[in-house]
């Protein structure tokens, strides 16, 4: 009986660790190029308050916690699903939060000099999961489809959804670790860099669901997905990756600087 109950309670547990989620050489890969790009007092910050870990390896965080019930409340934070045809903010807010006003809470508490360390020091660690999350095109998905969870797929014959498509098959089926990934990124001047990072989250939103837009239109219902998908489609993860670290650097920065 102890053997079922403690097989049931793992069961549950990787229910919830098992959710909508960019890879997690996704999100190491964003951190990476972040860390590469943080001036020198939003290092020192950063290493005081993460005792020396690296973005990278805190950027699942807000990931791993999800098998902890206690944090369900923060489940819909990772995302911002919009209805088809209309922009974020064009209907009322989901009660529960989306990744917008995640971003913006999670800033709010790290610049309140009131905040304890403890919550500074986590709600760090869901702000840079939660700017890799909105550049993963599926997290500004469409609010009738669940983010393209609806849409049922195949990846090399197998049963998945538009959204593990980019979440996770691509990524992880390429086959680099973050590191590799991050250095193969294509490089980019100061001029370039300062583009990228140019205007605010609710920008970087609209982008992200342009390029939604343009992977809905990508596929079908029950379509059978091999590598010509991850050929045609593989600059946009690089793209998105570069985005999502170099923007990650800009906002820690202004935090700390």
């Amino acid at each position: 009986m102890k053997k079922i109950i403690v097989l049931f309670l793992l069961s549950i547990q990787f229910a919830f660790a098992d959710g909508p989620i960019w890879s997690k050489t996704g999100h190491r890969t964003i951190g990476e190029v972040a860390q590469q790009q943080l001036n020198q007092k939003t290092k020192k910050t950063l290493n005081q308050l993460l005792n020396g870990q690296s973005l990278a390896a805190v950027s699942n965080f807000a990931d791993e916690i999800k098998a902890d019930s206690i944090y369900r409340k923060f489940n819909a934070w990772h995302y911002a699903n919009i209805a088809e045809g209309k922009d974020y903010g064009d209907d009322a807010p989901n009660k529960y939060g989306d990744l917008i006003t995640a971003i913006n809470e999670c800033k709010r508490i790290i610049k309140d000099e009131n905040s304890s360390k403890a919550d500074k020091v986590f709600y760090l660690k869901m702000l840079v999961h939660f700017i890799g999350d909105l550049h993963q095109p599926m997290h500004i998905g469409r609010l009738e489809d669940k983010g393209g969870n609806d849409i049922q797929l195949q990846w090399f014959n197998k049963g998945t959804n538009l959204h593990k498509v980019w979440d996770s098959n691509m990524i992880n089926d390429y086959g680099m670790s973050y590191t590799e990934l991050a250095a193969k990124l294509p490089a980019l001047n100061k001029g370039q860099v300062k583009a990228i990072q140019k205007g605010d989250v609710l920008d970087w939103i609209e982008e992200s669901q342009e390029v939604a837009d343009r992977i809905y239109d990508s596929v079908e219902v029950g379509d059978k997905l091999y590598y010509r998908y991850s050929y045609v489609w593989w600059d946009t993860v690089e793209a998105q990756l570069q985005k999502g670290g170099l923007r990650l650097a800009k906002v820690l920065n202004d935090l700390f600087s």
